[in-house]
């Protein structure tokens, strides 16, 4: 009878277990010391080696040619029993799945009680998916985990340990606690080839590297798909073979789309989803693979080496590595973080997946604020009666990030913007591109002339400012208006009763004064009254504070403190986001 691989080639000895080095030294040092624990929790992904190593710790207790330096011989009829799985008195592996319940664990505490078959055997329990356990199973066990009868071991392995922990706190302060690490690509690719080796069988490097990415971390679940490879046919093991059991795409498809982005050819997106549709590819893991071809193409950018690479794909990244920027390949990826959760959930992916294509191959539509404001020249179409320079490559310009950046407009989404000589200059030309994520407007560069009405004009800008460090402070301000210019004394008046405003206003008085003496160059203190019947002071409509309305006020402020944006939003039809 055919043994499956996995089962096959399962380690025999610490030593033989891959990455976990710091399991295998501690569990070897305990067995060859005399010093092995009544508990222990085993946790980690799924096929790193958890139930493994319980099962080479339980041959290691009773092994009767054990080495001096704690591993099992491996090939005893006890090492062998336990290895084998079969029937055993002293080593019980129980599925904690299938018996989950008080009445199992009461079983097996009563069970525990029993000594060894053998003088000197350890009595060890093996408890695989110990987080089904319920909480009243973990109860029942609680008080043989704190006090077990001599040479009792037993052994906890789990995929979910936080599960233990919400159900059965105490447990885990009763247990020694190793965590599995996953199993790099490149030692599996090598046990790959080590198994293969043995069977007599020829491989491909890039077949075995498909396998190793596609395992994630198990050497259990790369083990299997071995098996199905082998189980196709027959012959060397080639990459046309793993791809076709495992339904991968080929490197092709993401080297396509490197180059659709590249050349800023969005037109090429539909028939690429439409061929990888026909062949019946899993669209949601189609762009986990194109998130790893950008990961790979970002760390070679960025001088680093990534792992897991077939030839052909890094043939294909060492192609597109300067053609694309690593600030492209981050939005990039930025955009697929977005996506990746309703790509899953989707009805519908296709057409998630369409769209996010055509949005990584569309960068370049949006513009960069600061380049639109800048002294230097930005390249772009020509008005009519310019120079015209066809051999100008076309320029490359950050894409914007979308409304979640903050509260600062700093894109134009439009089309390309005209070069600095076309644009109005002068010192407001350049005010905005120094202006900082989430900071107030600025207020004007040069001290206003310090008189009622100068003040009354630029309120506006002085409440917009004062909103920028308090929404709340900014609306009881902006039912004010200035009535009195005595320096230092600035008197205003709320245009209607309001006692909320009134208060804040005279309790945060000192962050207005603060504001107010910037523009006016000498110290400015404010005074509160209320408006007198009969003034004549037009009062303003109260409105609803909303997020809404804050950023038109914002957006508002921005166009009116520099010419040359206002200017190029109207003349280019342009829409200024956050």
């Amino acid at each position: 009878m055919t043994i499956a691989l996995a089962r096959r080639y399962r380690p025999k000895r610490f030593s033989d277990l891959l990455v976990q080095d710091h399991v295998a030294a501690v569990l070897r040092g305990a067995v060859a010391r005399g010093r092995v624990g009544h508990g222990y929790l085993l946790t980690g992904p799924r096929g790193v080696g958890k139930t493994t190593a319980a099962r080479i710790l339980a041959m290691a207790l009773n092994c009767p040619n054990r080495e001096p330096s704690g591993d099992p011989c491996g090939e005893c009829e006890n090492c062998q029993r336990v290895w084998n799985g079969a029937a055993n008195l002293d080593v019980v592996e129980i599925d904690a799945a299938s018996n989950r319940g008080v009445d199992d664990a009461r079983d097996l505490r009563e069970r525990a009680m029993y000594a060894a078959s053998r003088e000197g055997h350890y009595k060890v329990y093996i408890v695989d998916e110990a987080h089904m356990l319920t909480r009243e199973a973990w109860n029942a066990l609680l008080k043989v985990l704190e006090e077990p009868p001599p040479g009792v071991v037993f052994v906890f392995a789990t995929t979910e340990p936080q599960k233990i922990a919400a159900a059965a706190a105490p447990v885990l302060s009763r247990l020694q606690r190793f965590d599995f690490r996953r199993i790099g690509p490149a030692a599996i690719r090598d046990r790959l080839r080590h198994v293969l080796e043995a069977e007599g069988i020829a491989a491909d490097d890039d077949a075995l590297t498909l396998i190793a990415r596609h395992a994630d971390g198990g050497m259990r679940d790369a083990l299997s798909v071995l098996d199905q490879c082998l189980s196709f046919s027959e012959g060397a093991v080639s990459a046309e073979r793993v791809r076709e059991v495992l339904g991968l795409v080929d490197d092709d498809a993401y080297a396509e789309v490197l180059a659709l982005v590249a050349e800023r050819r969005p037109e090429g997106v539909f028939p690429l989803v439409d061929r990888l549709a026909n062949a019946g590819a899993d669209l949601a893991e189609f762009m986990g693979g194109a998130g790893e071809t950008l990961r790979a193409l970002l760390m070679l950018q960025l001088g680093n080496e990534p792992e897991g690479l077939t030839e052909a794909m890094r043939q294909a990244l060492e192609a597109e590595r300067g053609r694309l920027e690593p600030g492209d390949v981050l939005r990039m990826l930025r955009l697929l973080a977005d996506s990746e959760g309703a790509i899953r959930r989707s009805a519908n992916p296709r057409l998630i997946v369409e769209t996010l294509l055509l949005r990584w191959t569309m960068l370049d539509r949006i513009v960069d604020l600061a380049q639109v404001l800048a002294a230097e020249p930005v390249a772009g179409p020509a008005r009519p009666g310019s120079p015209v320079h066809p051999s100008a490559p076309p320029p490359r310009v950050a894409p914007s990030k979308g409304k979640t950046e903050g509260p600062t407009p700093d894109r134009v989404a439009g089309p390309p913007i005209p070069t600095a000589s076309e644009r109005p200059s002068g010192p407001a030309a350049s005010s905005s591109a120094a202006m900082e994520p989430g900071s107030p407007p600025p207020l004007a560069a040069e001290p206003t002339v310090a008189t009622l009405e100068a003040i009354r004009t630029a309120w506006p800008e002085l409440v917009a400012a004062v909103r920028g460090q308090s929404r709340f402070l900014g609306e009881a301000l902006s039912h004010t208006v200035p009535c009195k210019l005595e320096l230092p004394w600035l008197t205003v008046e709320l245009v209607e009763p309001n006692p909320l405003f009134a208060e804040r206003l005279q309790a945060q008085a000192q962050t207005v004064e603060a504001i107010l003496t910037r523009p006016l160059g000498q110290p400015v203190r404010l005074r509160v009254t209320e408006v007198a019947a009969g003034d004549g002071v037009p009062v303003p409509k109260p409105r609803q504070l909303t997020d809404a309305s804050l950023k038109a006020d914002r957006l508002r402020m921005f166009r009116s403190k520099d010419p040359a944006l206002d200017a190029a939003a109207d003349t280019l039809d342009l829409e200024i986001v956050d």
